[in-house]
């Protein structure tokens, strides 16, 4: 039996011997397409190895789940068991040779001795196509020599008994005997790359090719790190008939030591055209064909090579395309009025509310849609009665997008143009995922996708790295609790203020004998939010007045200073030592809520000085809040003196310390995050930052306090998480869209970091 194919030799017939990426690599060689050349290992390689070592047998039972407060220890001890059997069994020789064979005619056929590979696991259809286990198994680049590949394929196998794959399978009740088949492909060095559609997504008009193009690894289009080019082909003449040239901020390219690279552009370089015409039509061309081959519209990820030759790495059916695939115009939502970034997902309808300043947000009714130069902290409550957002600055990290993932709402940023191209009263519709926003309302559509094996939700991986959630909103509390996530790290009680509050500022209710409503309106919310989450933290910053933001509340104006420049005046730790009978009513709440909800720990923001702190704690300490048992307290590190104070802090008691990253950007750089002037200095990867990031842990740790992160950073930038997990942060917090992603970036760089140290132990 030959326990290697090579690509050309498979095909979707095969997926049950050579799995679903294999199967689909080799359908795609069979229509004639550029696909890098490689090979699979086949499952029956694994089998014959674990037949071999005399371990088949225990591998294949079924797994089985306990259920109690132990289940998930008992499940990861018997998924570690059953990797350990697999590397214990190994390789047998004659599967060993086949792949060191491979491997070396891989090298003749590419025209090299140590041809540079993937190695990439390929799950077998478990059981006839109702189960899938995509993404919960290995995948290994920039993998050099034989030994290294023969490695790598054993990692693979063990793979199928990673905890989470464990776990879905006993959910699953999969008795199947598991068996994980291995793709083994040349690397490409990649000079441009990005994404196909051979129908529009946005409006399912299959006249219309779309493609999106970066400079570099295609990681930076998938995750939104930067605004990509987009080219329209219009099949038939087939011709471009759009193009939209994205602002490129930096790229992620092959080292040479074969590590991912980051090369940061200025604003000419960003600013080039990434594609010619020429270059798009031929990937157009490209889609076509692959969607002739299976009969149905075509996902596809692309790159060209630093030689000018371009290769396809993935092809899937689009599966959300609408009924009939007409234009938008036959859901109501009509023709594209501008096109930005996507920034925070979701479609809305209604109609348009064009303000300029945030003292203008009076006008804006419930359920109309916000459209602004831009955001920025004053724009906090209007931002909370809209159905969505768009502007025309900012980009993925601006105030208009974090906050608007947080109350969920759709927004779409960096259109340009939005406040000239749309008027008040305008009936539109926003679609924070495709990042357009066009004329008319969308009505309800149906659903229809082609077919394909289902997909099913994977059991989460095991972190080392905690991955909290950031919160803003009682009213998703309970679904985001049902997520895969170790707690709440960073609950905004401003958010619960303006709504427990019904706008109103929260002196102006103190002023009216309000004291009592103030802390039964805000224990009620924080226990909406409190209760789901069990035995989970849920970190809760006290309310961080900021002169602007509040000022904008019901009869707020005669209660705040005017400022010119609030983001670093009259807030935080030191408003409430200025205002403590304000303070003692939240410290009083806090009390009520962690009766019932121990798991509550408090954080306090904008921290500059010992002192203030000190004077802050003492009156914590003389609430019933300070006497209560188990009390957990933080504190932000967002003013770069943190730095120099964190011993300070710890002798004042404090338990941890949680980075946020934007406040702390702009403050080490010296940049507004929101000026679109200065967007492109706005840069949580500058040396300075990480720099920073770096000693606060380091600090941190030496005082025996825990470290986390708040921001959106580790989700979008893949580099930006590997740096974390290398300074050795306790815990990250992300909003609830970027669980996924942030939970495979940091289980990424965990894996790179344990790889690295294997290295360093054979050197």
């Amino acid at each position: 039996m030959s326990y290697v194919r090579w690509f050309d030799d498979v095909s979707l017939g095969d997926a049950a011997t050579v799995g679903g990426k294999g199967a689909n690599l080799g359908e795609l060689v069979r229509a004639g397409l550029p696909v890098p050349a490689g090979f699979v290992v086949t499952a029956d390689a694994y089998l014959a190895s674990m037949d071999a070592g005399g371990v088949r047998q225990q591998l294949a039972e079924a797994p089985r789940l306990t259920v109690g407060s132990d289940a998930t220890e008992l499940a990861g001890a018997e998924a570690e068991r059953r990797r350990v059997i697999v590397r214990g069994a190994g390789l047998s020789a004659e599967v060993r040779k086949e792949i060191v064979d491979a491997y070396h005619e891989l090298c003749t056929r590419t025209g090299t001795t140590d041809q540079s590979v993937a190695v990439r696991s390929s799950a077998t259809a478990e059981d006839a196509g109702d189960t899938s286990f995509a993404g919960m198994h290995e995948t290994f680049t920039n993998v050099v020599g034989s030994d290294a590949v023969c490695e790598m394929v054993l990692s693979c196998w063990a793979s199928g008994f990673d905890e989470r794959a464990f776990t879905y399978r006993a959910l699953q009740q999969v008795v199947s005997e598991p068996a994980i088949a291995v793709v083994v492909q040349k690397m490409v060095d990649v000079d441009r790359s990005g994404v196909l559609f051979t129908a529009d997504p946005s409006t399912s008009d299959a006249s219309r090719i779309v493609v999106e193009a970066a400079f570099g690894q295609g990681e930076v289009v998938v995750s939104g790190a930067v605004e990509p080019d987009t080219y329209v082909v219009r099949r038939d003449p087939m011709s471009v008939v759009e193009v939209r040239i994205g602002v490129k901020t930096h790229a992620i390219v092959r080292g040479p030591d074969g590590s991912d690279l980051r090369v940061d552009f200025d604003a000419d370089q960003g600013g080039r055209r990434v594609l010619t015409d020429a270059e798009v039509l031929t990937l157009a061309a490209i889609g076509c064909r692959a969607e002739a081959h299976y009969g149905t519209p075509q996902d596809m990820e692309w790159c060209f090579d630093r030689d000018g030759e371009v290769h396809v790495v993935q092809s899937r059916p689009i599966t959300t395309l609408r009924l009939g695939r007409g234009t938008a115009d036959d859901r109501g939502a009509g023709v594209e009025i501008v096109r930005g970034l996507a920034a925070a997902p979701g479609v809305a309808s209604g109609r348009a509310r064009l303000l300029r300043d945030p003292s203008e947000g009076a006008q804006l009714v419930d359920g109309e849609i916000l459209v602004a130069p831009m955001t920025n902290p004053d724009w906090l409550p209007t931002l909370r009665r809209a159905a969505a957002v768009v502007t025309d600055g900012g980009g993925i990290t601006c105030h208009a997008a974090i906050v608007s993932r947080e109350l969920r709402i759709p927004c779409v940023v960096a259109t340009r143009h939005a406040t000239t191209m749309i008027h008040d009263g305008d009936l539109i519709t926003v679609d924070g995922a495709d990042g357009s926003v066009r004329a008319g309302a969308r009505r309800a559509a149906v659903i229809v996708e082609p077919p394909r094996a289902v997909e099913m939700v994977a059991a989460p991986e095991p972190l080392a790295t905690r991955l909290y959630v950031n919160l803003a909103s009682v009213e998703h509390a309970e679904e985001v609790a049902a997520m895969p996530v170790d707690g709440v790290g960073l609950l905004r009680a401003e958010f619960l203020l303006t709504e427990a509050l019904d706008g109103r500022h929260p002196r102006a209710v103190m002023a009216a004998g309000g004291a009592d409503e103030f802390i039964d309106r805000m224990a009620a919310s924080l226990l909406r939010i409190a209760r789901p989450f069990g035995n989970r933290p849920v970190v809760y910053r006290t309310i961080d007045f900021r002169s602007n933001e509040f000022a904008h509340l019901r009869d707020g104006e005669a209660f705040e200073p005017v400022e010119h420049n609030p983001m670093i005046g009259y807030r935080g730790c030191y408003r409430y030592v200025r205002e403590p009978d304000l303070f003692e009513l939240e410290l009083r709440m806090l009390a009520r809520v962690r009766e019932e909800c121990p798991n509550v720990a408090v954080m306090i923001p904008f921290v500059r000085t010992r002192w203030e702190l000190e004077a802050c704690l003492e009156l914590m300490d003389a609430s019933p809040l300070g006497r209560q048992h188990g009390l957990r307290r933080w504190v932000m590190a967002e003013v770069p003196s943190v730095v120099y104070r964190i011993p300070d802090y710890a002798e004042l008691g404090i338990d941890g310390v949680s980075i946020g990253s934007n406040d702390l950007t702009q403050l080490v750089l010296g940049v507004d995050r929101d000026s679109e002037v200065c967007r492109e200095l706005f840069d949580e990867e500058d040396a300075a930052v990480l720099d920073t990031i770096r000693q606060i842990i380091e600090v941190a740790h030496r005082c025996g306090l825990t470290a986390s992160l708040c921001g959106q950073a580790p989700s979008n930038k893949p580099a930006f998480a590997e740096h974390l997990v290398r300074f050795g942060i306790d815990s990250v917090s992300v909003t609830p869209d970027s669980v996924t992603a942030t939970r495979a970036v940091l289980a990424s760089a965990e894996r790179r970091l344990l790889l690295d140290a294997l290295r360093a132990q054979r050197k």
